[in-house]
């Protein structure tokens, strides 16, 4: 039987009663804890923690003030030591990884599951692992170094700090380059084998097919890899904590934003915790995220879409 004309659809209520579990949740947790602290981030507390309304105070405080700027810098800049270390080493070591592994072979499943499984490894077994590798006093990685007889190139390098920020980003690396890697070879693979062979046949070698084929192809998603990088940087906190615990030594000097903000509203030992300024500086993360990825849409724009 067909529908008389002008009769109105009924409202589709099935999927409000769907959606409406996953939004209340999301709302609960994520929305409202986020438009709570950029209000927070507006006021100070006194001692019987009244609020008091200071405008954008807490922010030129957070900025300029000596006892608040040179945490807040030193912290941006590590993160963004941290954010070129995982993007020189990660991804191009992904991409390389993803190629090899997309060309075939009988054990690239056994490859794909070893290079993942750091992964899928809680992140205090990460931390504790390499604090045990790099010990000065009982690791084994002094004990590989005199093997190979290079034992003058160890040094204490989670003690150091020039080298503690280097030595916790290639941590992360290693942990977490699985994710990258699966990416790419998802679309590697994706590619039509029929691109690849035409090449061949005109005399294209691997290099060249590479770059002058599936690097285009596989352009977007570098981009989008390359976000997933960025957000998950700015957002670090649970190895930082676990390597090198909430003062982020040695003089924080692994200190990124995440710990950062942990000792602002939380406190640590005799540093009492300030919520107000706390919400300062997550609001301030959240717009240095927000500002990277508008900068990926825009970037986004402009990659040329490869139609097979």
């Amino acid at each position: 039987m067909q529908p008389t004309a002008g009769r109105t659809r009924p409202f589709p209520w099935h999927i409000v009663v769907f959606l409406a579990p996953a939004v209340l949740i999301y709302s609960v947790f994520m929305i409202y804890p986020l438009v709570d602290s950029l209000r927070l981030s507006f006021f100070t507390q006194d001692a019987q923690a009244a609020e008091t309304f200071v405008g954008l105070q807490n922010y030129v405080r957070l900025l300029t003030d000596d006892n608040w700027a040179p945490g807040f810098w030193n912290a941006f800049r590590n993160n963004l030591v941290f954010f070129a270390v995982n993007m020189i080493v990660q991804n191009p070591i992904a991409l390389g990884l993803a190629t090899l592994l997309s060309r075939g072979g009988r054990s690239r499943a056994v490859y794909r599951t070893l290079i993942f499984t750091p992964t899928l490894l809680s992140v205090v077994i990460i931390g504790f692992i390499w604090q045990l590798i790099l010990n000065p006093l009982w690791g084994i990685a002094h004990g590989l170094l005199k093997a190979i007889g290079q034992e003058q190139l160890f040094q204490p390098w989670l003690g150091l700090p020039g080298t503690a920020l280097i030595t916790v980003s290639l941590i992360s690396v290693w942990q977490f380059i699985g994710i990258p890697m699966m990416l790419f070879y998802a679309a590697l693979i994706g590619i039509p084998e029929e691109l690849t062979e035409a090449a061949r046949v005109d005399g294209a070698g691997a290099w060249a097919i590479f770059w002058r084929i599936k690097f285009p192809l596989v352009l977007p998603m570098v981009g989008i890899v390359s976000i997933l990088t960025f957000v998950g940087n700015f957002n670090a906190f649970d190895l930082i904590y676990t390597v090198k615990g909430a003062l982020a030594g040695p003089d924080f000097a692994t200190d990124l934003l995440g710990t950062f903000f942990y000792r602002t509203f939380f406190g640590f030992q005799l540093q009492l915790g300030n919520p107000t300024m706390g919400a300062t500086v997550s609001t301030m993360m959240f717009l240095i995220i927000l500002c990277g990825v508008a900068l990926f849409f825009a970037w986004q724009r402009r990659v040329q879409t490869y139609e097979l």
